[in-house]
């Protein structure tokens, strides 16, 4: 089992393409879902995990804005997903962010020209991961012991944000 975060080229298997798909995830789901939407979960402060501060370069205690969501196909959730936004960035280029709503992040971070995303890294999640245990919350605990995800950091003016999608089995029915 992968124990950290990788590179997503290195993926073999029905993962594969979701894994290591560049472009906006939210415009793939909408292509594939006739009835495609966003259910926010929950958009708050609150402090990061320790991997995800050093991905985001900010100190411990450090408070940033999460924002969880699921993506759904009418009510068949599809991909589980966690963004972390620092708090100075609120102050800055990401400020419309926080007042998201049910309306997707990608669209908002894939319109922009000038924000520049880094490369996709992935890992296998079991249940001892933070985020398995919050996609396992958010679906009442029908999830597989090991679940996909990737993440990026994407940057705007100098300012990071963390997009981490969690894969749930339903994905895999999609085209």
């Amino acid at each position: 089992m992968a124990t950290a975060w990788q590179d997503a080229a290195w993926h073999t298997g029905a993962w594969r393409s979701w894994l290591t798909d560049p472009g906006s995830l939210t415009r793939r789901l909408q292509r594939a879902c006739p009835a495609f939407r966003v259910s926010c979960l929950r958009q708050g402060h609150g402090l990061p995990t320790e991997d995800e501060r050093g991905r985001l370069g900010l100190r411990a205690k450090r408070r940033a804005l999460i924002r969880e969501v699921l993506l759904l196909d009418g009510d068949r959730p599809l991909v589980f997903a966690h963004s972390v936004i620092p708090l100075a960035g609120l102050r800055g280029p990401w400020v419309a962010l926080a007042g998201l709503g049910q309306r997707p992040l990608g669209a908002a971070l894939f319109a922009n020209p000038r924000i520049a995303r880094e490369p996709l890294e992935c890992r296998r999640l079991d249940r001892r991961h933070p985020l398995h245990q919050r996609a396992a919350r958010a679906l009442g605990g029908a999830v597989p012991t090991v679940l996909w995800a990737r993440r990026s950091l994407f940057k705007l003016a100098g300012r990071p944000i963390l997009v981490t999608e969690v894969f749930l089995p339903e994905v895999l029915n999609l085209s």
